[in-house]
């Protein structure tokens, strides 16, 4: 039963749960971690990690899709980004790890005020998909019909519609609104769209044909959009609502399955699985991948949250380097902050609660508790 709580006398609200405020219970059974499966698949694809990089410059670059694909990830270019601005944005992301930070908002809306060029986005594409990895980009509800057509030219296997809040029904007396429904039907390829973070709007989304949901508004550590516009969904409550709407549009649907990517504030490994717990697929990843010495970042993380022309909803943070992308997934881990080694991490926890794959977590017992730092 929802639990409401009340604020005042004129207004009451339910309570909800952030995911460092649940823990997971251990069931009669243990494994061996070497027999467990994290793998997942959308579509025709499948995927050895259940891992979505976060489609931010710090993160993603031609060449670190192409390292997360062979990793058994999957890495979406963000199109809306420098490597479809400029050339060779190589000098510009150096540039942007060493701004002052007083500095960085202003300076990061001066780089990200150049137009993107067209005919950079079917060769990037072109430059991921000859490596062989699983090709996926992102745009914003912004600009999807305006570049739709060179992303499908240029051959991707995946399209991510990814932004803060993306509804279904999105009203607007200035502009045609991007009809979701419509735009997925006639598409060749799946489609991943999102944020949103309740029953109802994920229930929508789910309905225009979309492969899978992002949960979450994104940029977990990046982004300011709590204290900017007071919106705020934890995520454990935010993934529970939207795995019910999921089971609740396979009855609907007579069986069609829509994949839950939990999306932003998921910083450490116990994050992942206890999104993952509360129903998630595969979880959406920045900063724990911005620590990576291949990342484009430089140990810095930003958004495309930070450099709005409006109304900056976001901002550049430093992480520092940890470790290469494949010790940051796959180990080993020199530290004991939950940093490194996402994955055998994820293998372990479900080991230790006795579960073989990812569905099959999806059922672990979770409990309320006070954290622990």
């Amino acid at each position: 039963m929802t639990q409401q709580v009340e604020i005042g006398r004129g207004k009451t609200g339910r309570r909800a749960y952030a995911l460092d405020e649940i823990g997971l219970v251990p069931s009669r059974r243990t494994r061996d971690p070497e027999e467990v499966s994290i793998s997942w698949q959308i579509d025709a694809y499948r995927f050895e990690l259940p891992v979505v990089v976060a489609p931010m410059d710090s993160v993603v670059s031609p060449a670190t899709a192409i390292e997360i694909g062979r990793l058994g990830g999957l890495a979406p270019l963000d199109l809306e980004g420098l490597w479809t601005r400029y050339e060779d944005p190589s000098p510009l992301l150096e540039e942007c790890a060493v701004l002052d930070t007083e500095a960085a908002t202003r300076r990061l809306q001066e780089i990200y005020a150049a137009p993107i060029q067209e005919d950079l986005i079917g060769r990037r594409i072109e430059e991921i998909r000859a490596s062989g990895v699983t090709t996926a980009v992102r745009l914003s509800p912004q600009r999807t019909v305006q570049y739709h057509k060179a992303v499908i030219d240029a051959g991707v296997d995946i399209f991510v519609i990814r932004g803060t809040t993306v509804s279904a029904e999105h009203v607007s007396g200035r502009a045609e609104p991007l009809n979701l429904k419509q735009f997925i039907y006639e598409l060749d390829v799946p489609v991943i769209v999102g944020g949103c973070a309740t029953y109802t709007a994920a229930l929508h989304l789910m309905r225009t044909g979309a492969a899978g949901v992002l949960v979450g508004f994104g940029g977990g550590a990046s982004h300011t959009t709590r204290n900017v516009l007071g919106v705020a969904v934890p995520m454990a409550t935010a993934i529970s609502d939207v795995a019910a709407a999921r089971r609740d549009y396979m009855d609907e649907s007579g069986g069609r399955y829509v994949h839950v990517i939990a999306d932003g504030g998921m910083g450490t490994s116990g994050d992942i699985a206890k999104a993952i717990a509360c129903g998630a697929d595969a979880v959406m990843v920045g900063s724990p991948l911005a620590r990576a010495s291949e990342a484009p970042g430089h140990g810095f993380h930003w958004g495309s949250e930070a450099h709005h022309p409006d109304l900056p909803r976001g901002r550049r943070v430093e992480f520092g380097t940890v470790g290469t992308l494949e010790q940051i997934l796959h180990g080993p881990s020199s530290v004991a902050d939950g940093s490194m080694n996402l994955m055998g991490a994820l293998k372990r926890t479900m080991a230790s609660t006795g579960y073989s794959d990812i569905k099959e977590f999806q059922r672990v017992e979770v409990v309320v508790a006070p954290t622990q730092r």
